[in-house]
């Protein structure tokens, strides 16, 4: 059974960066290929960077599947921040930006919808139902929240200085400003929290199964 979530890790894998890439060439058919900071934009979004977190981890998980029965606790840890940084990705795309057009090139649909909808989904299902996990300890919690840290500070001060922003809701241009700006980084610092909190409880409640 754990070599069987192996090769399907494997296959998500390559749907996900089949997408990433798919949306990358279509989006650049748009652009001038001289566009200036087109592609450090692209991969500013913080949809693309997780889900290209998730193909590596996926690839991981592919790996261990197939050498060990028991994952690492670097790994079950990494798994679960980045199963919430999807999770969370699929929760605010589908609430804020289902019906908004983003200025990075026209969407790819079908690449769209696997990278806010379909690899979110299979990361939370891959989360839940894969064997090999093991209890996660809270004091490890304040790991998962690093990256959306960095992330938001990053796109901050880079959107200051070249009037950029990946997201509507983070242009201090927008109605309300900054306080409209704060108001959704908290917004969505709360539902980052509220996702990895619910993983690390289900790992300490759920039976580990070790694989036959």
């Amino acid at each position: 059974m754990r070599r069987t979530y192996g090769v399907i890790r494997v296959v998500a894998a390559a749907g996900i960066l089949v997408a990433v890439v798919g949306q990358l060439a279509f989006s650049l058919s748009f652009n001038p290929p001289d566009t200036s900071d087109f592609l450090w934009n692209f991969f500013s979004f913080f949809t693309i960077l997780s889900n290209c977190l998730a193909v590596i981890v996926l690839l991981f998980g592919a790996v261990y599947c197939f050498r060990v029965d028991i994952d690492p606790p670097w790994f079950n840890l990494a798994h679960t921040s980045v199963a919430t940084y999807m999770v969370t990705t699929g929760i605010v795309y589908n609430l804020l930006l289902r019906d908004i057009s983003l200025d990075q090139g026209t969407t790819l649909g079908w690449s769209n919808e696997i990278l806010h909808v379909w690899a979110p989904l299979y990361l939370l299902l891959d989360w839940l139902f894969a064997a090999g996990r093991t209890a996660l300890p809270w004091k490890r919690l304040w790991v998962v929240v690093v990256f959306p840290i960095v992330w938001a500070i990053y796109t901050m001060i880079r959107g200051a200085i070249i009037d950029w922003y990946p997201y509507p809701f983070l242009n201090p241009d927008q109605p309300g400003g900054y306080r409209g700006v704060i108001f959704y980084v908290i917004l969505i610092a709360v539902v980052i929290l509220a996702v990895a909190a619910g993983f690390f409880a289900l790992s300490r409640v759920r039976k580990l199964q070790p694989p036959r």
